[in-house]
Order: C-alpha cells, then structure tokens, then sequence
C-alpha cells in the first residue's frame, strides 16, 4: 500500500465524516468540489432528488477556449465564477460548501472566493 493509497483514504474519511452531517435541499443545494492533480471540477447538487442542477469543470470546451491561465488557481478561480454565473441563471443564489474532505486551501479555496465574488452565498 502506497502513500498514495493512505493520502485517499485519509480524504475519504474525512469526507465521509464531514458528509455526515451536510445535504443538500432544494431551497438550498450542496456546491461539490474536486480536484485532481490537472483539473478541477465544482457541481451543485440537490440531494433530495440526487440529481446535478449545475456543473462547471476545466475540462469543458468554455473553459479551454479561454485563454492560457496563469496557474491553476487563476483556473480555479474562473471555474467559481462560472459555476456562480450558472446557478444564478437557474436561481440558485444560496449553497452550502462541500470540500469533499480536501483541505480548504489552494484550489478549493479559489473556487469558493470566485463563487462568492460571483454572487454566491455560502
């Protein structure tokens, strides 16, 4: 068994422990977060029905059209706003935050400063 392997299951079980306690409504949709060690991907879920109302990542063509970014937060950052731009478009201007058991720094952090700067409520 890797560091890798214990590195994952260490995120698992922290975002087993923090979803214990964290759905998403209707009224108020849960913004999923995750990363991988290229991309970044954010989605608000209603886990009432399980469905996914809205959905931004940086493997969609809107995203690699723009620009070069100038790291992957910059990157991160854009998909916040887009995510937020989205949800605001189908009404959703309150979420509750899931960091998916990552830490709440970096790129995760991008993400939610540009949701809000967007207009998001969190």
């Amino acid at each position: 068994m890797g560091s890798v392997d214990i590195k994952r299951q260490a995120r698992i079980k922290r975002k087993k422990r923090i979803r214990k306690n964290m759905t998403g409504t209707p009224q108020r949709p849960r913004l999923s977060v995750f990363r991988s060690a290229r991309h970044v991907y954010a989605q608000i879920v209603d886990d009432t029905r399980g469905t996914t109302v809205v959905a931004a990542s940086s493997v969609e063509k809107a995203v690699k059209s723009q620009p070069q970014f100038e790291n992957k937060i910059a990157q991160a950052a854009h998909i916040g706003q887009l995510i937020a731009e989205r949800a605001a478009e189908k009404g959703i201007k309150k979420v509750v935050f899931d960091r998916n058991g990552f830490l709440y720094h970096g790129r995760v952090k991008a993400i939610s400063d540009g949701a809000r700067k967007a207009g998001l409520d969190f």
